[in-house]
């Protein structure tokens, strides 16, 4: 599990890298809205890391068999969107806790991140990349 979890999160920062190259480069070299944008570049990023996660973090989860590319696919953005919404709520929570934080906005934005790691590699390893049974 701790290789797994390593890996994750590696995937996860090429995302951010990706979601973040994105978000840029459709707001300051197309002019987009930056909501817009934001969704677009989402969409690109949860795509690329469940490529990679697919084909590299969980490619070990047995020999039973593979889900259908489409179904694993639908359950990985229901988890990526569960573990967004845990971002956001830490988040929130955190500064109704301590309202001072405001100033400071990536603690908040850390404690939401963790928690929206844990959310995103729990779902992803049990119910996406769930282990399948060996013959």
């Amino acid at each position: 599990m701790g290789a797994e979890f390593v890996r994750f999160a590696a995937v996860g920062a090429a995302g951010f890298a990706v979601d973040a190259g994105v978000l840029t480069l459709l707001v300051s070299l197309l002019g987009s809205n930056v909501y817009a944008a934001r969704a677009v570049s989402f969409a690109v990023a949860v795509f690329v890391t469940w490529l990679i996660n697919r084909r590299w973090t969980f490619a070990n989860r047995g020999v039973g068999p593979v889900p259908s590319a489409g179904a694993e696919y639908a359950r990985y953005v229901a988890v990526q969107v569960t573990g967004a919404l845990a971002n956001l709520g830490v988040f929130v929570v955190v500064l109704a806790i301590e309202p001072t934080l405001v100033r400071y906005p990536v603690l908040p934005l850390a404690f939401g991140a963790v928690a929206g790691l844990a959310v995103n590699f729990v779902g992803a390893r049990t119910w996406v990349f769930a282990q399948r049974p060996t013959r």
